[in-house]
């Protein structure tokens, strides 16, 4: 396949059928060169033309939670106090750059994220 800037979204429907048919590709290869690059132009286009916004901080805070298996109690005590936890997961009280840090360094969460807002 010849490589070309994605400009339509009938080049990205034919990139994407032609990554679906070289994705097992062996790396150092003709088609495994032609894999890399095309994944790239794709997500160049997918990063311009369907740009994904963060996600709400809180809805972050406690999908990671359910990963980790953590309840209210245990987010009382990276925050504090229980009656916080409860007040920021129902979004009545806003995340303070403490809370912020510890969260993001407790449950590994982007500072990017937790400071937007909700």
């Amino acid at each position: 396949m010849k490589l070309s800037p994605i400009r339509t979204e009938k080049d990205y429907q034919k990139a994407l059928k032609r990554i679906d048919k070289i994705f097992d590709s062996e790396p150092g290869t003709l088609e495994g060169d032609e894999l890399e690059l095309l994944v790239l132009i794709v997500e160049d286009y997918e990063d311009k033309n369907y740009p994904i916004d963060p996600p709400d901080p809180i809805e972050a805070i406690k999908f990671r939670m359910d990963q980790l298996g953590m309840n209210q109690a245990d987010l009382a005590t990276i925050i504090g106090h229980k009656s916080r936890a409860s007040e920021i997961l129902n979004k009545k009280r806003k995340l303070t750059l403490k809370m912020i840090r510890k969260l993001s360094k407790e449950l590994n969460i982007s500072t990017e994220v937790l400071v937007k807002e909700y």
